[in-house]
């Protein structure tokens, strides 16, 4: 398991009892002291842009800094201080309790010594993540509740409601072209067990059927179902369809759509939902949080 960034804080530290590290370095040589597995090594930050171990080992650095026992002397390089020595020299574990003992990190936290007061309508803060990881698990809890809603709301509004949320759905997945040429398509339902059809190509050469059911939670889509939309896909020559419920699919369905020869991609109601989140279909942006850090090339320069 990959150490949390307070466990890290003194394998960091004691990388710099010798003098001027580099972090790059820091991060290579207590990423294999702790006999990490190749997938810890590896595992990424939903941003795909840094491992979590570096970014651990990083929050960890940034700690000590605050706190005063390690100063950053130049672009990726850090030294340790007294304070650092000092805290070597006890024995002590050092975490967050044991920074709080300095000015300069409860300062960092947003309190001071002096200011005891607990704010008890705030969720107190997870010791055990860093900002970044507390801040996507929140972002996280935030879609998951919005997708929630936005699956019951769909669940409720009329058949032609729903006819036209698919259709901009797809136009905003690229398929389609525009809405009036998706609409024309969908529009014609009930044909012979086909829905609708999305042209993928301006002249309609390629063509993608969809069948599509708003039902209720628990009233899920079976193996029979599949089949049908099979058999509607053979008639039509097809060789590509998509099932679109706002329930679920049994397993049986599920398999029975693996096995067929034709390729039928399932979306059920978790799925649609996601798919409506990411394309920004019945749901807007309300604020944007920009995350910023310090331009080394600005200063360098």
């Amino acid at each position: 398991m990959i150490p949390t960034y307070q466990e890290l804080m003194t394998p960091v530290l004691k990388k710099a009892a010798n003098g001027e590290v580099k972090l790059s370095k820091v991060v290579d040589e207590v990423s294999s002291d702790l006999n990490l597995t190749e997938e810890e090594l590896t595992e990424m930050l939903p941003s795909r842009k840094q491992t979590v171990i570096a970014n651990r080992i990083g929050w960890a650095k940034t700690y000590l800094s605050k706190a005063g026992l390690i100063e950053v002397t130049k672009r990726g390089y850090f030294k340790i201080t007294k304070l650092g020595e000092d805290a070597l020299s006890s024995g002590q574990e050092i975490n967050n309790k044991y920074l709080q003992q300095f000015d300069d990190f409860n300062a960092f936290q947003g309190q001071t010594s002096a200011d005891t007061e607990v704010d008890t309508a705030l969720p107190k803060e997870d010791e055990h993540v860093t900002p970044d990881e507390a801040l996507r698990a929140a972002y996280q809890k935030i879609n998951d509740s919005l997708s929630t809603d936005l699956l019951n709301r769909v669940r409720t509004v009329t058949p032609q409601f729903f006819e036209n949320l698919l259709v901009e759905l797809l136009v905003e997945m690229g398929y389609g072209g525009s809405e009036d040429g998706a609409a024309h398509a969908l529009g014609k339902t009930g044909d012979n067990g086909v829905d609708g059809v999305i042209n993928q190509d301006p002249l309609g050469v390629d063509q993608i059927y969809i069948q599509a059911k708003r039902y209720a939670s628990g009233n899920n889509i079976g193996a029979g179902d599949i089949r049908d939309f099979f058999g509607a896909l053979n008639l039509k020559k097809a060789s590509k369809g998509i099932f679109i419920t706002t329930s679920d699919f049994t397993p049986s369905a599920i398999q029975t759509a693996k096995d067929l020869g034709t390729r039928i991609v399932l979306i059920n109601g978790k799925e649609l939902s996601k798919l409506m989140l990411r394309y920004n279909v019945g749901c807007r942006d309300i604020e944007t949080l920009h995350l910023k850090r310090v331009d080394e090339d600005f200063f360098d320069n």
